[in-house]
């Protein structure tokens, strides 16, 4: 969860970057405003049994950032995941490798 604001942070800071993955972002923990505009399209990934970031705030965040024009935000729930994906870490791993297959062929395609 802070791994996720700081790669948030970091893509702020990086013009270069192009996409990211961000995985159960501490929505109510952190101050995510730095986000306005975000600066390139991404996948976030949550858990719907997560305990430590409710699912109404992380979905406020996409919600928020799905409004900017220029990027896409994808958004994948896991059914029954906690915050640390205990018992769907092969599923999350599925998700951000898809992500990425699909990322990459667009690349490829363009």
């Amino acid at each position: 969860s802070f791994g996720a604001w700081i790669g948030m942070q970091l893509l702020m800071r990086r013009p270069e970057v192009e996409g990211f993955i961000s995985i159960a972002p501490p929505a109510n923990l952190h101050d995510f405003t730095f986000l306005a505009p975000c600066p390139s399209s991404g996948l976030i990934v949550h858990g719907d049994a997560d305990r430590v970031v409710p699912q109404k705030d992380v979905q406020a965040l996409v919600d928020k950032l799905k409004t900017q024009k220029g990027i896409k935000i994808d958004q994948q729930i896991v059914p029954g995941a906690n915050h640390f994906f205990e018992n769907h870490v092969d599923e999350l791993l599925d998700i951000c490798a898809n992500y990425v297959d699909m990322r990459q062929a667009m690349i490829d395609a363009a």
